[in-house]
């Protein structure tokens, strides 16, 4: 931990027991940030996640939530307030994919990805505004998609959560700034990570991408990091960053 910049902070990831979330979490550990690793059902990779932290040095713990259902929410935030007593970070990571045509797409494959991908991160983002307005500081982080910006096919559930994702980010930013809070999104493109191994991804999808690769783990959770930790990102909120390796141009 070089810089610490976040030393007393308390962040909370979800979804933070593999890719992108994992990333973060660490990252945010390096700033010197006490990370609760969220996860759903992974308690073994979330403990590795922990015992990882605690190796560099920082202090972090693991709590099992589905963030698409409201009681278990408030269940996780009530226990990261009983022992530390503060929400300074959070970043809405936890999500799925249930890939499938439209005319395919069965009810429940539709609601699945809404009720974690949207509705989760409506009811992260209400319950750590809470305590953040109260502070008079925070910051949250939305792990949105390009192809909540660009859609595409066979993902019509996931490119509507994500869509949702940002025009949620837009609103509650505006809210909550008042209070000095800020609000923002990331979009990764194609992350190497397990949901995307899923994918198949191949030569077609890399002519999509003019830096002619995937993107790393560690890429989006730079961005995440300077969000959370950096000054001058202060002044910056309802945003949407992409790291997409130039897929999405506006």
């Amino acid at each position: 931990m070089a810089t610490a910049r976040l030393q007393g902070q308390v962040a909370i990831v979800t979804g933070a027991s593999r890719g992108i979330g994992r990333a973060a979490a660490r990252a945010l550990a390096d700033e010197g940030a006490t990370v609760i690793v969220n996860y759903a059902s992974s308690a073994e990779a979330a403990d590795q996640v922990v015992a990882e932290i605690g190796a560099a040095g920082a202090e972090a713990m693991a709590l099992q939530a589905d963030v698409g259902q409201a009681d278990q929410v408030e269940a996780l935030f009530t226990a990261v307030m009983e022992k530390y007593g503060r929400v300074d970070l959070l970043v809405n990571n936890a999500g799925i994919a249930r890939d499938t045509l439209l005319l395919r797409m069965k009810l429940e494959d539709w609601q699945a990805v809404i009720d974690l991908n949207l509705t989760g991160v409506f009811l992260c983002t209400r319950a750590a505004s809470k305590i953040m307005l109260k502070q008079r500081s925070g910051r949250v982080i939305n792990i949105t998609s390009v192809v909540g910006e660009m859609g595409n096919a066979g993902q019509a559930n996931y490119s509507a959560s994500k869509a949702g994702v940002i025009g949620f980010t837009k609103s509650v930013a505006k809210e909550l700034a008042s209070r000095g809070i800020t609000v923002n999104a990331v979009a990764p493109g194609f992350i190497t990570t397990d949901m995307t191994a899923d994918l198949k991804l191949g030569d077609e999808i890399l002519k999509l991408i003019p830096l002619g690769r995937y993107g790393q783990p560690e890429e989006v959770a730079g961005v995440i990091r300077f969000l959370a930790a950096d000054a001058a990102a202060a002044y910056i909120t309802g945003q949407v960053i992409n790291i997409d390796g130039g897929m999405v141009m506006a």
